[in-house]
């Protein structure tokens, strides 16, 4: 049933293997990116913990040549994973609408999840995409920077709606790779799915606390400059 939605969209003319292939590549994209995003998750929320750790984190990423090297990488990865994807995303309206009176019809929640993952998926292309960019263009990454960015015209907003958006995205991509590839059976899917939950409703909290630690700073920073 969690494939269903997915099986509406299959080209008529089925390749069994280029198609597992793909699924598998697809399963090896979004999980590298899963594994990405709780990284950099880790990594900003050390300014929770102090500017300081955070900027000696950053430090050493940027000593590795991890930044300069990973970021082109991740940015790969992104596009790549978006691309498998979307082979089975309905783009017309006409298939839109049949995804959502099937999902109706079903009332599967992991037909629901899909429909999660379809929706936020479109946003996070643009966003994160631009999220990327500005970063990769303002190295190093540091403390002070990041707040001032976050503080800085709309980015604040922008980032309350990414990120939501994004670990919705992630942990429910993380169960439904599970699903999926058979970690996750029946017998421990109702545990998988409180996990899910946990997973999101924590991240989000750090990323929530993250967010006000940096409008924080900035406006600390700007009052000590008198701006």
């Amino acid at each position: 049933m969690a494939g269903t939605a997915t099986m509406l969209y299959a080209h008529p003319q089925a390749h069994p293997r280029r198609d597992a292939c793909l699924d598998w590549l697809q399963m090896i994209t979004g999980a590298c990116l899963v594994i990405f995003m709780w990284c950099h998750m880790l990594l900003v929320s050390s300014v929770l913990v102090g500017p300081a750790l955070m900027d000696a984190i950053a430090w050493f990423f940027e000593a590795t040549y991890l930044v300069q090297a990973g970021g082109p990488v991740i940015f790969v990865c992104f596009l790549a994973h978006f691309i498998l994807a979307a082979r089975k995303i309905p783009f017309t309206a006409g298939d839109q609408e049949i995804a959502w009176t099937h999902a109706r019809m079903l009332r599967h929640r992991d037909t629901w999840l899909w429909m999660v993952q379809m929706v936020t998926a479109m946003f996070i292309l643009v966003m994160g995409a631009i999220h990327m960019w500005v970063v990769l263009n303002d190295l190093p990454i540091t403390a002070e920077r990041s707040a001032a960015r976050v503080a800085s015209g709309g980015w604040l907003w922008f980032y309350f709606i990414l990120l939501p958006l994004a670990e919705l995205h992630v942990s429910v991509g993380a169960y439904r790779i599970g699903v999926k590839w058979g970690f996750i059976s029946r017998q421990n899917r109702p545990k998988a799915k409180r996990i899910e939950l946990c997973m999101f409703v924590v991240f989000m909290v750090i990323g929530v606390g993250t967010l006000l630690v940096f409008n924080h700073m900035a406006t600390v920073l700007s009052a000590g400059r008198g701006v």
